[in-house]
């Protein structure tokens, strides 16, 4: 007998009816000379420090360096207390059961780093020797599937892969048990969570999020012009940016009092070839689902994973954007298939079948999985939200197989008297693959406008003019799909030049875990949304004050770890010599968090306003209860002005600071107010009455 170990019970369905084990039992069916059974995700994890007897959190226990490393079966919460899960424990009994009585096991599991660690970790678990082979595949559909049973590899010829998981796995439990513990114990009463991904996750959240705070929105003045030449509306805008209202209007004046004529003094043309973007891997899909569906990068991920399942779609943890040459010619019957359901017909009509663009083939850019594809199963019976990412997956298979989009871009410049406005114009001389979507440009603010034919020294009467009120825009706060951009590119925050070309290939963490990264951010209570943005929670600032210069917050320490873990992955680095090393950081940030002094030196003490019962932890930029459950705070720095401990003081001793004066609204109004708490020790403005009056 053969045994054949799925991931998920739907999985192992498609796989038994390939090979018609179709005899349902209990975990697992038979039938054909096949036990085909499943594992439900992980049912065999690394221990925790209670399975090495070590219980609390006690600073003598750390650093915890576990050897040998325990394997458990996963486990769930009761109270405080984790026990072994019911239904791992069946299910692993079951699975033994079935291999005592096979010669040959059969990996089946998702073809990924995780899938071949959670094969592994059951095979070790039952003390298994029986050789074992492996299915490889990158689509459930029944060709798929069959192809990769006749097909199957040595289980050996994946040593790589497990080697690399099994590093990440132990990695990622010395960092982050030893560093959340050794933090929680420095900080005394707060319990804190750590990691290798999370943790620069949330410096590069919080970074941003008071870089955004701090900003001093400034007004400035721009003039606008409207012109008109053959029937044609144009508009242009004035290089000069005025600091007061006062003088663009001055300047409007000015521009009037002469005639209201421009003078072309420049005109530029270039021709603009745009190339067709690629397939999508899953990090881009899960940003451009961000951006025009507003899904989470889980939510898109479990919906991808569904119709993966499904069948409808290849795999869908995928890092690469690019198919093998052999693939090719699957694309015309994945066209055909799209045809079959009408929705792409106008696009098809215009496919030149015999130039399609090859540009996606690309043997040399491959990784464990090609770039998404739908399969040529129809579609049906879709939720709302899987027909639209679907259908985002089709477009992208149509864009990235049609022509380029030329472009020809105009730039004008004009002089009146001494001012020099500018315009762009837009000319489509091929629509390219951009006639998929209908959309000419990826940049909303571009402002680019169909313009006459112009030359230099042509006059341009002016049929209306203004000036524009703006303002300085402060950094945005990241949207998730800024985010996923941030931690694919974050070796771009890397000083050492000469580092950061060595890692220019790595970023936060990997395609498929980044999702997993960012919810458990979420479930830390580190992170929150505000409509479609990312904002640290009180909570998550305390964690970035406290950790931000540390070595656990160092991008370039993490996407060391993302290339090290690729080589091992290519047998070109050596696992044991990896885990050694993160051994030995696991000692040093351990002694360095236990280190970090949270003490409020030449401080006042005072009790917190709203719960009355903490101390309150004064830093430069926040003051804030150490108890999560009040989670009260109050920012040091309000409307651009510094508050002194002497403010701070007064504030939560009588409720009310003394008057601060040069405050700046984002407007950039100054104005002078009073900081007061109400009784539920919520701050707010009070500002002086007399000034009331006087308005």
């Amino acid at each position: 007998m053969k045994t054949v170990i799925a991931e998920k019970p739907s999985v192992a369905r498609e796989i038994a009816t390939l090979l018609g084990a179709t005899e349902k039992k209990e975990g697992y069916l038979t039938g054909n000379g096949y036990f085909v059974t499943w594992a439900f995700g992980h049912l065999v994890e690394l221990g925790m420090p209670e399975d090495y007897g070590i219980c609390s959190f006690e600073k003598r226990s750390l650093p915890i360096l576990p050897n040998p490393f325990l394997l458990t079966p996963c486990k769930e919460k009761k109270g405080n207390t984790y026990t072994a899960d019911a239904g791992a424990l069946k299910q692993l009994k079951i699975i033994g059961q079935l291999i005592s009585k096979s010669n040959k096991i059969i990996a089946a599991t998702d073809a990924g780093r995780e899938g071949e660690l959670i094969f592994r970790y059951i095979y070790q678990y039952l003390n298994c020797s029986i050789p074992f082979e492996r299915l490889w595949i990158s689509s459930l559909t029944q060709k798929a599937i069959k192809q990769g049973f006749e097909n199957l590899k040595p289980g050996s010829d994946f040593d790589g892969l497990y080697e690399a998981a099994l590093s990440r796995s132990r990695a990622d439990w010395l960092i982050g048990i030893n560093a959340s513990q050794a933090l929680s114990i420095a900080a005394g009463k707060s319990n804190y969570s750590l990691g290798r991904v999370q943790t620069p996750i949330l410096v590069l959240i919080c970074r941003r999020y008071l870089e955004n705070k701090a900003f001093s929105v400034q007004k400035y003045w721009q003039l606008q012009l409207l012109h008109t030449k053959e029937f044609i509306d144009f508009k242009s805008l004035s290089k000069n940016k005025w600091e007061d209202k006062k003088s663009a209007e001055n300047a409007l004046k000015c521009i009037e009092r002469n005639g209201n004529t421009a003078i072309v003094t420049s005109v530029e043309t270039k021709k603009l070839t745009e190339k067709p973007p690629l397939l999508f891997d899953l990090t881009g899909l899960q940003k451009e689902a961000n951006k025009k569906l507003n899904f989470s990068a889980a939510e898109t991920l479990n919906i991808a994973q569904d119709l993966y399942e499904k069948k409808f779609i290849t795999y869908p943890r995928t890092s690469s954007k690019y198919i093998p040459e052999d693939l090719w010619e699957e694309i015309s019957s994945i066209l055909r298939a799209m045809q079959k359901t009408g929705k792409w017909n106008h696009t098809l009509s215009g496919v030149k079948w015999g130039y399609l663009n090859k540009s996606i083939v690309n043997d040399l850019r491959i990784t464990d999985h090609h770039g998404l594809l739908i399969t040529e199963k129809i579609p049906f019976a879709l939720s709302a939200k899987e027909n639209a990412l679907y259908n985002m997956i089709a477009q992208r298979i149509l864009e990235a197989i049609s022509q380029d989009c030329i472009k020809e871009i105009t730039a004008v410049s004009l002089q009146i008297l001494h001012y020099e406005f500018t315009l762009k114009g837009s000319k489509i001389i091929e629509t390219g693959w951009r006639l998929v979507n209908g959309c000419f440009s990826d940049d909303e603010t571009e402002n680019l406008q169909v313009l006459p034919e112009l030359k230099e020294g042509n006059e341009l009467k002016i049929k209306n003019a203004c000036s524009l009120e703006k303002l300085t825009l402060p950094p945005m706060l990241y949207n998730e799909a800024d985010l996923l951009s941030a931690m694919e590119t974050a070796t771009k925050q890397v000083q050492d030049q000469q580092e950061c070309k060595s890692l220019q290939n790595t970023g936060i963490g990997t395609p498929s875990t980044r999702a997993a990264d960012i919810e458990t951010l979420f479930a830390r209570n580190y992170i929150e949304r505000q409509k479609k943005h990312l904002v640290p929670t009180q909570k998550g600032l305390q964690v970035y004050e406290l950790v931000k210069d540390k070595k656990i917050s160092d991008v370039s320490m993490t996407a060391e770890w993302e290339e090290e873990l690729l080589k091992i992955e290519k047998g070109k680095a050596d696992a044991a010599d990896f885990q050694n090393r993160m051994e030995k950081y696991a000692v040093f940030i351990t002694d360095e968090l236990l280190q970090t002094s949270v003490a409020k030196t030449n401080l006042p003490d005072l009790l917190c306003p709203k719960c009355n019962k903490e101390q309150l932890i004064i830093t430069s930029k926040i003051v804030k209860c150490p108890n999560d459950v009040c989670s009260w705070f109050q920012f040091r720095n309000v409307c651009g002005v510094q508050l002194s401990t002497y403010d701070i003081e007064s504030l939560v001793s009588s409720g009310k600071t003394p008057l601060i004066k040069a405050m700046q609204s984002k407007t950039g109004k100054k104005f002078d107010a009073y900081i007061k708490l109400n009784n539920k020790a919520e701050s707010s403005f009070e500002f002086e009455k007399f000034k009331l009056k006087n308005k």
